[in-house]
């Protein structure tokens, strides 16, 4: 049928992290709310569908579901993860099931610990794959098949997706959106929940290099890159050289579209992934050499101007 939704199921399971299904929903059902004000059609059916009529969430809310389907056409397959992902990957039903449908689908993926379902069905194997990254280890002792990645906030590898924790469904649905509508579609939908539509980097990227996308798109590549390279020196030479722009040419477009020059850009985002890694535990050495600071002290009076306390007092307060 022409301009026909494109059906998307989301899994649901008892003790499902309600994010991970509530943040994808949103997106797609964002993407049709802006194109029904536009006069366009729907792109999206998202259904949330699961074993019972009523799930919990482990947040306490309880969704209503809709039936697990067999001959419904589907274009996406998205399966939830959570609290209760151990006790579903033990539903053989469900299991065969999500193996089944993901056959009959032109996609599928999983949001944080759904990639341990996907992986229980046989079809993360050989594949690689990205789950949250404190489920990483298990994940990897279990599944020695799959090419585990613990970085990306989401991979995509043929016809599979898989994301990393909780609010990088969001990240994985728009990359979906992306796929489907083209960039314009899903930087609307992202302006309109007021997110990022791209965040470059792995699981360690926060709010100072999402901040730095602009609409076309065109430094997404190198924000990637200086996250990916820290530790490296990251002059402006070697910056306009990553760009393939002239040393004058890349200064003035670079601040054009992110607000910023490329110096205070490079130091924002080692200040954020700083903080990121002291929250995680990393000592204040390691934090100083992997961020690119050089030196304990550089960190410290770096750190000390942006949030007003030292490394070392932000990681006993934080790290968790």
């Amino acid at each position: 049928m022409p301009n026909a939704p494109r059906r998307i199921e989301i899994v649901a399971f008892e003790k499902v992290q309600l994010l991970d299904v509530a943040g994808p929903l949103q997106v797609f059902a964002t993407a049709n709310d802006l194109a029904g004000f536009e006069g366009r059609p729907l792109p999206y059916e998202p259904v949330v569908v699961a074993r019972t009529e009523r799930v919990h969430t482990s947040a306490g809310l309880e969704l209503v579901s809709h039936p697990l389907a067999e001959a419904v056409p589907l274009h996406t397959l998205v399966v939830a993860g959570g609290w209760g992902v151990y006790e579903a990957c033990e539903d053989r039903t469900l299991v065969d099931w999500i193996g089944r449908r993901a056959g009959s689908a032109q996609r599928t993926a999983s949001v944080c610990s759904g990639a341990f379902l996907l992986a229980c069905a046989g079809l993360l194997d050989g594949k690689r794959a990205v789950t949250h990254w404190q489920r990483c280890d298990d994940f990897a002792r279990r599944f020695p098949k799959v090419r585990l990645d613990p970085d990306p906030i989401f991979i995509r590898d043929g016809d599979i997706w898989t994301s990393a924790g909780v609010t990088a469904g969001i990240d994985l649905a728009l990359a979906l959106v992306e796929h489907d509508l083209g960039r314009a579609a899903a930087l609307a939908v992202a302006r309109q929940l007021v997110v990022f539509l791209k965040r470059p980097g792995g699981q360690a990227q926060f709010s100072a290099a999402l901040s730095l996308q602009e609409r076309d798109g065109r430094f997404d590549a190198l924000h990637g890159w200086i996250v990916e390279n820290l530790r490296g020196e990251l002059t402006l030479d070697r910056l306009a050289d990553r760009a393939g722009m002239s040393l004058r040419s890349f200064a003035r477009h670079y601040r054009e579209a992110t607000g910023r020059t490329p110096a205070k850009a490079v130091e924002a985002i080692r200040i954020e992934t700083a903080r990121r890694l002291l929250e995680q535990g990393m000592s204040v050495t390691r934090v100083a050499l992997r961020c690119g600071f050089g030196s304990e002290e550089t960190l410290r009076r770096a750190f000390q101007r942006r949030f007003a306390a030292s490394p070392q007092s932000y990681r006993e307060r934080f790290a968790g």
